[in-house]
């Protein structure tokens, strides 16, 4: 269940990343679906707080770098990622497609980090960004490496919506692709979820908590190179786990 006031509090932020510039209270009222009143009291908060200020009078209010510093010295604490994170980096640089590290979480696929590619045409995606468990690769590569009763927990709540013509719209069409992910060893998601877009994962098994490495891009690339970019994607998980090992 959310909570209403939370959610607004990071939808402000959220909406701040998107436009990147000053917002009049008018306008963020907007942006939110929210009314004034709400707004102004929020606003008010994280202007107390230290999290907002007023460019100007009139001129709109705009985060500090506040926000920034918190999230730094929490992305320091956390060793996992902070020692993954090289090898995102190694990985996108090896195939210059973006790549991500995620995991499932509350019935969809959770991305913990993301390095996108350099190329002006990419799969631009961002750390903490959700996707449904029946289109990406992410999900097949773990669900491959659970047992059936396992599976059935995880897609309880899986809704199938389509979103092109080769989505798995169903349970039956996801569980067979997902045994043939566990025959195979990889998964991926080839213009299921965004036509012309290929995702590649294999999964990733750390402490007994199963994660995926995924590459995305656009097929012609990401599918074309599939051997030579599936055998970075498993370079990337070895030395991954030697690395949590060691």
């Amino acid at each position: 269940m959310e909570v209403k006031l939370v959610v607004r509090t990071l939808e402000l932020i959220e909406l701040f990343a998107q436009t990147r510039r000053p917002m009049p209270l008018t306008e963020l009222a907007q942006g939110l679906g929210a009314p004034m009143s709400s707004c102004l009291a929020l606003v008010r908060t994280l202007v107390a707080r230290g999290y907002l200020y007023e460019v100007r009078r009139r001129a709109g209010y705009y985060p500090t770098a506040k926000l920034h510093s918190l999230s730094a010295q929490i992305l320091t604490g956390d060793p996992w990622l902070e020692q993954v994170r090289p090898r995102l980096s190694a990985l996108r640089d090896a195939a210059n497609e973006t790549v991500m590290l995620g995991k499932i979480q509350d019935g969809a696929v959770l991305f913990l980090d993301v390095v996108e590619s350099t190329q002006p045409v990419h799969y631009a995606a961002r750390p903490g960004e959700r996707r449904p468990l029946h289109t990406s690769s992410v999900a097949k590569a773990i669900l491959a490496r659970l047992s059936p009763a396992e599976r059935e927990h995880v897609l309880a709540a899986a809704q199938y919506t389509r979103y092109t013509d080769s989505t798995l719209a169903t349970r039956e069409a996801l569980l067979a692709d997902v045994e043939r992910v566990a025959a195979q060893g990889w998964a991926s998601n080839v213009g299921e979820s965004v036509a012309d877009l290929t995702g590649l994962a294999v999964a990733l098994d750390l402490g007994g908590e199963w994660y995926a490495l995924c590459m995305a891009g656009p097929t012609p690339r990401v599918w074309a190179q599939r051997d030579a970019n599936l055998g970075h994607l498993r370079d990337a998980a070895q030395a991954i786990r030697r690395d949590r090992e060691g």
